[in-house]
């Protein structure tokens, strides 16, 4: 390691001013490429550990308004967020007397907290647009990532083919191809092809384990959207307008 290193170190200081204008770009974005990363794992462990508190705490209840009223979430992300925004729309449907009833933990025997098809569908129609915007946030940065992983690589071989250029380029000027005078300005020349590959692999295998992460995440909240829709229609849903 500490060989490679100095090697880098050599073949950097030695590269022309292309090759170090290359690695420098290269670093700077690996920086930016792993605080994303960092910033990523900690909202999605976050994230994960809101889910699992809600679902523990959600599936306790015994209708699905009973946490929104015990708990009155002011979470706006995860699993919660989404259905905070659900009963919020919810309780927007329903007529006045009915919410006034429902908020203050009393029974309603007319059925008159029934909702029409519609307005089930109106239900389902905000808890799929917060699902959506939920899935955009867990997914903000990804494109940082894969960007780096992509262009650093391709920056390194372009490092490399211009370096290699010049030493053919010297090496005509000079009208000899001695190894000995050709060798220090190839190992240059590769010092960015190198860099390229160190920022892009651990950039590949931190990508697939946050995005296995997201897929998770992702599925917990579907199935949740899913049944969150389906116990609303069961409880409120009557007319057929």
């Amino acid at each position: 390691m500490i060989m490679l290193a100095n090697s880098l170190v050599e073949g950097f200081l030695g590269s022309n001013f292309m090759g170090r204008a290359i690695v420098i770009i290269q670093l700077a974005a690996s920086v930016v490429m792993f605080a994303v990363v960092i910033g990523k794992a900690r909202a999605l462990a976050a994230t994960g550990i809101s889910t699992r508190r809600f679902v523990r705490d959600f599936s306790a209840g015994s209708d699905v308004l009973e946490y929104y009223f015990k708990r009155r979430p002011s979470i706006t992300f995860g699993m919660e967020g989404l259905y905070k925004e659900t009963c919020e729309r919810l309780l927007k449907l329903l007529n006045p007397d009915v919410r006034s009833l429902l908020v203050g933990h009393k029974t309603d025997g007319n059925g008159a907290a029934a909702l029409t098809k519609r307005e089930i569908e109106l239900v389902r129609g905000t808890c799929e647009h917060a699902l959506d915007e939920e899935i955009i946030r867990l997914e903000k940065g990804m494109s940082v990532i894969a960007t780096v992983v992509m262009l650093s690589p391709m920056l390194g071989l372009l490092g490399t083919v211009w370096g290699v250029l010049d030493a053919f380029a010297e090496m005509g000027t000079a009208g000899s191809a001695n190894l000995a005078t050709i060798a220090p300005s190839i190992s240059a020349a590769l010092v960015t092809t190198v860099v390229g590959l160190l920022v892009a692999i651990p950039g590949v295998i931190a990508s697939q384990r946050i995005n296995a992460s997201i897929r998770d995440l992702t599925s917990d909240m579907e199935g949740f959207a899913d049944e969150l829709t389906g116990r609303i229609a069961c409880e409120f849903q009557g007319g057929e307008a």
